[in-house]
């Protein structure tokens, strides 16, 4: 008797697993996926309006790893749901990054469709990359 009525409950608390995640908040949405930099990806974002992200980064950079973290916070927020983010390999893809006018990794561009809206470069500050990632968005 012991084990079926234990089952009785298992099988009660199963049947309610979807009820219980389909009841998730919807707000609770992932930060946009970090890119690899496509130039073709980039100019459709760019015609569609959308806000971009263009992040110079390296792996070894201490300054690009504290970024990430501010970069994957901020943009979890809904109105950045169709911000898009590109990341540029500083190590591998000089022409590209100097083409951008960056001259170091760790530097975010926001750009509002087709226009630049604010840059920063080796900051770790949330504050003030809160700023120029919002800058995308306004």
């Amino acid at each position: 008797m012991r084990h079926s009525s234990s089952f009785a409950v298992f099988a009660a608390l199963a049947a309610a697993v979807p009820a219980v995640v389909a009841a998730a908040p919807a707000a609770a949405q992932a930060a946009p996926t970090v890119q690899p930099y496509n130039q073709a990806a980039f100019d459709a974002a760019q015609r569609a309006g959308k806000p971009i992200l263009v992040w110079v980064h390296a792996p070894w950079c201490p300054v690009c790893r504290a970024q990430a973290r501010t970069i994957a916070s901020v943009t979890a927020a809904p109105a950045y749901r169709d911000m898009v983010v590109f990341r540029i390999d500083f190590d591998t893809q000089r022409p590209l990054w100097q083409r951008f006018g960056a001259t170091q990794q760790s530097t975010l561009i926001a750009f509002r469709g087709a226009r630049e809206t604010d840059r920063i470069a080796h900051e770790t500050d949330e504050g003030k990359l809160s700023a120029v990632i919002r800058s995308a968005i306004s």
